[in-house]
């Protein structure tokens, strides 16, 4: 018998393991400033949830960053956007880190990564150097903070993953320097109809509620009496503050009680990249996209598979049948353990007749999110995979005419607030095509009165076909004008010797840029691509083109309707 414990406990400490690093001092700071965070792990994204943890750079680019253990480069990635210039290096630990959003690396890393780009004539890269190119040890300078990619502002991404699986596990599980001693913060409540018969208040409908309170204690305004008859769900509007940081920043651990049981627990220790999608159906969708709010649900919908959850009752659903009090407690916690508490009481009562009228309206198209489903309207076919779905969804659709630009009827799918895992194939059909431009024939998502999304798919058996990762409005469009291209801050001919860059504007009014290929002199030259500013950047090398003479520059930009733009001009350096 008391082997039989010892083998258990072992089992346990194992299975902490799994979660928790026994050596919480592996790594320092990667920056050599006060270490000052504006994002979590974690921390709600559009369509995914953050990888790392965001490290200010004293709103500059140009600071040291330094590996932050002994290791080796493994991977160097250029783009315009995502990480945009971002160094990766494997430690001896079992673990990885990743530098992104970089101005630019090393001297012998940049000059290494600028050939490289030379050979392939390509500013967008991904390099695997051998495991001795680039050896560095704790505290080596190995980049220098920047802006590139995605990035909003000067700031370094940082990361610390499992190198066998690439999962990024949560930075700030390890000891090195990011203190906080700040309970997180509670603003609002969400309770959830989850059934037909379920009321909230009397009524079937969504209940909101601002919450009172602070300090780690919250509790609901007393004028706010709650009365619940069938299933029902939580969610919860918060966040978390950090030391010496305004930010708002994510929640680490969530835990719903009921009567003093766990029915729900999240904590965000690590995922994979391959589920991070699931954030959508983690929060309300539906009131994140018509009131830009995000409430964390503490029930999963059927087709939630995000491993970070754990303690899960009945999917986090509760059933207040009984004509009782029942004692509700939400406990979110950081990573530090501080922690905030929200009890209040519910009042229980036998569940009501069904309300059915929500599936009573004509035309709705039962669509189960465990299968492949299917639909077709006259000008229309949709077809979303399996897993593509959340939950079983009432499809809608509707149609109106075309309007002014449009080359079909503008066709509404569904409902933008329904969230989707997948993308799913849509075709339309194009009531009239221009004679000889099929190929310029695009989808459009008609987000609102301004806001056009061209999708990727051609024209195909007389229909254009795309995917879309999104339900809304849709229509053919058509694409004939090629990529505006201009000199910013010079013209033909200018003297630029004093200068350490050249810019060009690159634009595109629908299909978006495609390619670029720069040519000075006749030879391939490396213009990097600032995507988010929509500009190209030259740093003259005086390793490739000769000092103190005439230059001329041709440049070819190509649009996804393969719409082209070919802009020359001549300048000295």
């Amino acid at each position: 018998m008391p082997v039989l414990i010892i083998l258990v406990f072992l089992l346990f400490l194992q299975g902490l393991s799994e979660d928790t690093p026994e050596n919480k001092n592996l790594f320092i700071s990667p920056v050599r400033i006060p270490l000052s965070l504006s994002a979590n792990f974690a921390e709600l994204r559009a369509d995914h949830f953050h990888s790392g943890i965001d490290i200010r750079t004293q709103g500059v680019i140009g600071k040291e960053i330094v590996a932050a253990a002994d290791g080796y480069v493994y991977r160097i990635s250029v783009s315009p956007g995502g990480f945009g210039k971002a160094i990766y290096l494997r430690h001896p630990s079992g673990y990885s880190t990743v530098y992104g959003h970089l101005d630019r690396f090393v001297t012998e890393v940049e000059e290494y990564v600028t050939d490289y780009q030379y050979q392939k004539k390509s500013f967008t890269v991904s390099i695997f150097p051998p495991k001795d190119k680039f050896p560095f040890r704790q505290g080596e300078i190995i980049a220098y903070s920047g802006n590139t990619g995605s990035s909003g502002g000067p700031h370094l991404h940082y990361e610390i993953r499992k190198s066998d699986s690439e999962i990024p596990v949560n930075p700030l599980l390890f000891e090195f320097g990011a203190g906080d001693d700040i309970e997180p913060i509670l603003e609002r409540l969400a309770i959830y109809p989850l059934s037909g018969n379920t009321r909230i208040n009397g009524v079937h409908a969504v209940k909101k509620i601002n919450l009172a309170g602070g300090h780690g204690n919250y509790y609901i305004p007393t004028e706010n009496e709650i009365t619940i008859s069938g299933p029902a769900g939580f969610g919860i509007k918060s966040y978390d503050l950090l030391n010496d940081s305004y930010n708002k920043c994510g929640i680490y651990s969530t835990e719903l009680k009921i009567d003093g049981k766990t029915i729900f627990r999240n904590v965000m220790d690590e995922f994979s990249f391959n589920e991070s999608r699931y954030i959508n159906s983690h929060i309300d969708y539906e009131t994140w996209i018509r009131e830009s709010i995000r409430f964390e649900r503490t029930f999963l919908l059927p087709n939630n598979r995000l491993s970070t959850y754990q303690d899960i009752v009945n999917r986090g659903i509760y059933n207040f049948s009984e004509d009782r009090i029942y004692h509700v407690s939400l406990e979110l916690r950081d990573v530090h353990d501080n922690i905030s508490v929200l009890a209040f009481k519910v009042k229980g009562s036998p569940a009501g007749a069904p309300d059915d009228s929500y599936t009573s309206e004509p035309g709705l198209v039962v669509m189960p999110y465990n299968r492949s489903n299917r639909f077709r309207a006259g000008n229309i076919a949709v077809s979303i995979p399996e897993g593509a779905l959340y939950d079983t969804l009432m499809f809608r659709y509707r149609k109106e005419p075309s309007k002014n630009g449009m080359l079909s009827e503008l066709h509404y799918v569904h409902d933008r607030a329904t969230p989707l895992h997948k993308s799913y194939s849509l075709s339309i059909k194009p009531l009239a095509i221009p004679e000889g431009k099929e190929s310029k024939l695009l989808i459009v998502n008609l987000r609102d009165d301004k806001t056009r999304i061209p999708l990727s798919g051609r024209y195909s058996e007389g229909f254009v076909n795309g995917q879309s990762s999104v339900f809304g409005a849709f229509y053919i469009g058509i694409d004939t004008v090629p990529p505006l291209v201009s000199a910013v801050g010079f013209s033909n001919g200018a003297d630029l010797s004093g200068r350490q860059e050249m810019r060009i504007r690159i634009s595109d009014n629908l299909s978006g840029i495609k390619s670029y290929e720069p040519f000075i002199d006749g030879n391939w030259a490396l213009f990097e691509y600032d995507q988010k500013n929509r500009v190209l950047i030259y740093k003259f090398d005086p390793r490739r083109i000769k000092k103190g003479t005439n230059h001329s520059l041709t440049l070819k930009v190509s649009d996804n309707r393969d719409n082209i733009t070919t802009f020359t001009t001549g300048f000295r350096w």
